[in-house]
């Protein structure tokens, strides 16, 4: 769900007490509901230019020599930097004092920051040496970075070709296209990775290494060593033998795909397809752009499955405060999570960032100046808003904006820049399940179609219009695409994705977003195109994970679902009157409750089961024909769960119904459970609600039953993350985490290893891993 209870944005407000929260452009002390709103919308000011002023404005990042040409790194702003004024030097994303720092230890000290691995301070270095030790890669040509690089994972084909691409926008104004932009990749095929010493259950030392967003970050391999080449320093013990005859090289130029026009002049996307051959071993792929700086990525051998991490909440809800989230050492409470995930990186590479949904919070979109006069009408004049050419800029200009700020900030931006990413669609929270007249409006139906052209664009880096809207073999650039139907609100077919994630493994990226309705989750068309898919998978594949935004498996929400569209709740009621702080109670859309729309997303609503009984249904057989091991992974609730769906096993004459699970010898295409990961950054639900559903989740379900199904969730949450036995919500856990997923070697059973924050703020996490199929369970033990 991606906006918190009332309860939880109530308790915000009173720990903040006058304190003040700091709004993307101005500070305002904290007000409830209506009050603070009305004084942040009536002190919109148009510029001298007679444009509104952005909530969220960026610039470009620094350009490599040391001169930045942004102040603040992907922090958004809302200004320019006053004529003849100096930027800022680049930040840290760690403090200088070690004792403050939560990865500090003894010998982590100032004086180690500033030397390599011999231990040789920079201080007792030659002019030269120290030169030398510190230098920068500078781009020639020069590109101005506006995001990136970025790497996205598209599938290894049936000749053991690695298929990808890296991203990167660039500054029109402050670059040179004389050549287009260039992509240097080389690995060597017979370099062995070893991996880094494991830091489990410790609080190790770790540095950000350096990334165009913050090129001065200390991460040194030694004291000789350029400060670009961070392969070495980043990815601890994972060193090749250097550059050798054996080294593979390859060049590639960059594709324009789209170029965005805005205020601050155009902006630049460039693609470059990478492809690999992957050969007997796990090798590092080295890559520079314009002979810039140099990252790295993984790739697996030939015959090997992947490892992989699965996330999904990137960003926070409105009414959570960032600082709340950030343990100390941390720049901002979006990273410690992922520098947990970063850290296991170090210790065994992860292949693939699997984004799960919500990779980017916009509901902020509702904040932009040119969107007041649309936020404020009644639902009655929404639908019938005119879509004029400001306020098509301004969702435009927010997503670019919004997208650049996010993607290239703090951890997060050292994750989609080394390890490939693969993901699915997520929009404004709970598009295609609001009511039609509104889904249809023109503003809010814009919303949606740039929201999606933005989301292929810098997310699958794949531009609807200057590609080919052709699945077929040879006919676009991604293998892996299935593209479905027209969404009925986004203006373009739906992009699932089925990509190959080792010799036995292959994931389904199921798009459930771009043809949803208030009816219907995903077309009969959709569901056909990846059936098909489905069906000519090799024969070797063994397990089949489908990558769903919402899970399929989960405790029921009826009740609330059925309070929440009542006109008779008194709260709701309050909500749309503005009166006190209610008004965070219904969505600033159409003033329904505010999670109504979460509700009707749920394959569990009340307009979706039928549907989700039929695809279940649909994949059982798809498991039989195929003999394969079906596992559902989704996010969207902000805590870790499991839930299973298992053989019904009727006894006494069909009288008494018992369930049991799955014996190691039960044939393979039987076993399929949802496995709930998320949120990596966001708040997790209240208390009393993770309460609520853990209680839920001990009902039993007979949906299925007519189908020989049965389905319940797992008490997998015995003991808490610092290793104490939970008495209680033992079938829930909220808490802040991700998944690790890899492929065991000797039994071709998939371990997803959820990794929850044991301390919020600290960024270490502990671990709870679940086999596919799980171990043999009866309820009640």
């Amino acid at each position: 769900m991606d906006t918190v209870g009332w309860h939880t944005q109530r308790r915000a407000r009173k720990a903040s007490n006058s304190s003040c929260f700091r709004f993307p452009r101005k500070r305002f002390t904290q007000k409830s509901g209506a009050t603070q709103e009305a004084q942040h919308f009536s002190e919109i000011q148009r510029g001298p230019d007679g444009r509104y002023l952005p909530v969220e404005d960026i610039d470009p990042l620094p350009d490599g020599s040391g001169h930045a040409q942004a102040g603040n790194f992907g922090i958004p702003h809302s200004s320019s930097p006053t004529p003849g004024t100096l930027p800022p030097v680049p930040p840290k994303y760690f403090t200088d004092n070690p004792a403050q720092n939560v990865y500090a230890s003894a010998s982590h000290s100032i004086e180690r920051l500033a030397s390599g691995s011999s231990g040789v301070s920079l201080a007792q270095m030659s002019a030269v040496e120290r030169s030398r030790a510190q230098r920068l890669a500078r781009m020639e040509p020069h590109l101005q970075f506006m995001v990136g690089p970025l790497l996205r994972y598209d599938t290894v084909d049936e000749n053991g070709l690695w298929r990808g691409a890296a991203l990167i926008v660039t500054a029109d104004s402050g670059s040179s296209y004389e050549p287009f932009p260039v992509l240097t990749y080389q690995w060597d095929p017979e370099e062995i990775a070893r991996p880094s010493p494991s830091t489990q259950g410790s609080h190790p030392s770790y540095d950000l290494g350096p990334h165009p967003a913050d090129p001065h970050a200390t991460a040194m391999a030694g004291p000789s060593a350029q400060l670009s080449d961070t392969n070495e320093a980043y990815f601890g013990d994972y060193k090749g033998k250097g550059n050798t005859r054996d080294d593979q090289t390859q060049h590639v130029t960059g594709q324009e795909i789209y170029v965005y026009s805005g205020n601050g002049g155009t902006f630049t996307f460039w693609r470059f397809p990478i492809q690999i051959q992957l050969g007997v071993n796990e090798i590092c792929i080295k890559y520079r752009i314009n002979g810039g700086m140099q990252l790295s990525f993984f790739v697996p051998a030939r015959h090997q499955n992947m490892r992989w991490a699965a996330h999904s909440c990137n960003g926070f809800s409105a009414g959570v405060n960032p600082d709340d989230f950030r343990g100390p050492g941390f720049k901002s409470g979006y990273d410690p999570m992922w520098i947990d995930l970063l850290r296991k990186h170090v210790e065994r590479p992860f292949h693939v960032l699997v984004g799960g949904g919500d990779q980017l919070y916009c509901d902020s979109l509702t904040q932009e100046p040119e969107m007041q006069e649309w936020i404020l009408a009644k639902p009655s004049t929404k639908k019938n808003f005119p879509l004029n050419g400001e306020i098509a800029s301004c969702i435009d200009r927010f997503f670019f904006n919004h997208y650049c700020s996010s993607f290239r900030m703090g951890a997060f931006a050292r994750a989609n820049s080394s390890i490939p990413m693969l993901n699915m669609c997520d929009l404004i929270d709970g598009f295609g399940s609001y009511p039609e007249e509104l889904q249809l409006s023109p503003v809010f139906k814009h919303i949606g179609v740039r929201g999606y052209f933005f989301y292929l664009l810098f997310q699958c880096f794949i531009n609807p219009l200057h590609d080919n809207l052709d699945d077929r073999t040879g006919k676009h650039l991604f293998k892996s695409l299935i593209l479905g139907a027209q969404g009925p609100y986004v203006g373009l077919p739906s992009h699932s994705f089925l990509s190959y994630l080792g010799p036995d493994v292959h994931i389904l990226m199921l798009d459930c977003r771009a043809e949803r309705k208030r009816s219907q989750v995903c077309s009969e068309f959709e569901y056909q195109k990846a059936f098909e898919r489905i069906r000519y998978l090799p024969p070797d594949v063994k397990h089949l994970v489908v990558q769903l935004g919402i899970p399929i498996a989960y405790p029921r929400m009826v009740f609330l679902e059925t309070a929440l569209d009542s006109m008779l709740n008194p709260l709701i009621a309050l909500g749309r009157s503005g009166t006190g702080g209610f008004s965070s109670l219904v969505n600033k859309f159409n003033a329904d409750a505010e999670l109504l729309d979460d509700l009707n997303d749920h394959w569990t609503a009340k307009c979706h089961k039928k549907e989700r009984n039929w695809f279940i249904q649909q994949m059982q057989g798809i498991a039989r024909m195929k003999s394969l091991r079906i596992s559902f992974l989704s996010g969207d609730v902000h805590c870790a769960a499991v839930g299973v769906l298992k053989t019904l096993v009727r006894s006494n004459g069909g009288k008494n119904n018992r369930t049991i699970d799955y014996a190691p010898s039960t044939p393979p295409q039987t076993p399929r459970f949802n496995s709930v990961s998320g949120a990596i950054v966001n708040t997790p639900p209240p208390n009393g609600v993770i309460a609520v559903v853990s209680t839920l989740a001990t009902k039993t379900h007979r949906t299925l039953h007519h189908a020989e199904t049965d389905e319940a969730m797992l008490p997998v949450f015995t003991k808490e993350p610092n290793g104490n036995n939970r008495l209680q919500n033992k079938y829930i856990m909220g808490r802040r985490n991700w998944c690790a997923v890899s492929c065991d070697p000797e039994t071709q059973e998939l371990e997803f290893d959820i990794r929850v924050e044991i301390e919020k703020g600290v960024g270490v996490s502990f671990g709870y891993p679940v086999r596919s199929p799980p171990p043999k369970w009866f309820p009640g033990t």
